[in-house]
């Protein structure tokens, strides 16, 4: 096995074969926003309550005996940490997670509730790239990446291989919350006629610049802070720029009070808890920053909110 190596379709369809033994697909509901009918992807259902469970279960399925005996290391502010703990759970793979000393609560409760060994670093001060490439040197272990996996981006692109099916077609577009953009590279693979939309955080659209500057651009140490906890990687990766070159609508970003909106939208029409993170992408289809028809699907990525935090955001006007 080579993480060197490009993700592909064919990829993505051997993960969706893969997920649809384990998995059932997640419901994709019909929306309506000011008159136009449109489709969210709830992937707040998932086990984990986020798709990360996707990439993580490609990945760690795919190892070899040899690298299943050394065990895993991963880093994540939450989704991707309670995905690798689950499929590691699952197969009997020793998991250590690098995370955030500011993760919301549920995130890291959930995590080492699934048996995971958490190691937390500081958010800002410490480099969680460094962190777990220490970790990986004293274990000897498997490094799984969040976003610049090529297993991890396949994994993460049967959502769209599911949402063709339940369309009966690709879909015009796909509107997504992006972070380092692995869930954005996996739809495009998945979807290659469909227009992908990544959505970014105010002062996080590290995806968004990148494409636009055609090389890797990371995040300052002035960085305004967000609510999206799941969506400010530093940078994005070479990986992922390469499959969404010339395939993506940089530069959409949304703003805590449209994220907080859009969470707010969700819990009222559609009934479901999103996390910021996972609202964005509905965030910028309420802002009118999104062009939508009724061949349109929106990525609803992730619902693990702090009760006491979602609790505040629905009640607020």
């Amino acid at each position: 096995m080579s993480a060197d190596r490009l993700p592909t379709r064919d990829g993505v369809l051997r993960a969706a074969a893969k997920i649809a033994e384990i998995l059932p697909p997640t419901p994709l509901l019909p929306l309506e926003i000011e008159g136009q009918r449109l489709w969210a992807k709830a992937e707040t259902l998932q086990p984990v309550g986020a798709f990360k469970i996707r990439g993580a279960w490609h990945r760690l399925s795919d190892l070899t005996d040899e690298e299943h005996a050394r065990g895993v290391v991963a880093v994540s502010s939450g989704n991707h940490a309670q995905g690798v703990a689950w499929a590691a759970k699952r197969l009997g793979i020793a998991a250590a997670i690098v995370m955030p000393r500011d993760a919301p609560k549920v995130k890291l409760e959930a995590t080492r509730a699934l048996g995971a060994e958490i190691v937390l670093y500081d958010r800002p001060g410490e480099d969680r790239e460094e962190v777990a490439a220490r970790e990986v040197a004293q274990r000897g272990a498997v490094l799984v990446h969040a976003f610049a996996d090529p297993w991890v981006i396949e994994g993460q692109g049967s959502a769209g291989i599911e949402i063709a099916a339940q369309m009966g077609r690709e879909p015009s577009r796909i509107v997504v919350c992006c972070g380092g953009g692995g869930l954005s590279a996996g739809l495009a693979l998945a979807c290659p006629e469909a227009a992908i939309v990544p959505v970014e955080p105010v002062g996080w659209d590290m995806v968004g610049r990148s494409l636009a500057a055609g090389e890797i651009v990371r995040a300052g140490p002035d960085a305004p802070k967000t609510i999206c906890d799941a969506l400010q990687p530093a940078a994005s990766a070479p990986v992922n720029l390469a499959v969404l070159q010339g395939r993506s609508d940089p530069g959409v970003t949304v703003t805590d009070d449209e994220v907080r909106a859009a969470q707010r939208f969700a819990f009222a029409r559609l009934k479901l808890v999103v996390e910021p993170g996972g609202a964005a992408a509905l965030a910028a289809v309420l802002a009118g920053k999104v062009s939508v028809d009724e061949y349109t699907v929106v990525m609803l990525t992730g619902g693990n909110c702090d009760p006491e935090t979602f609790t505040e955001t629905i009640s607020s006007v």
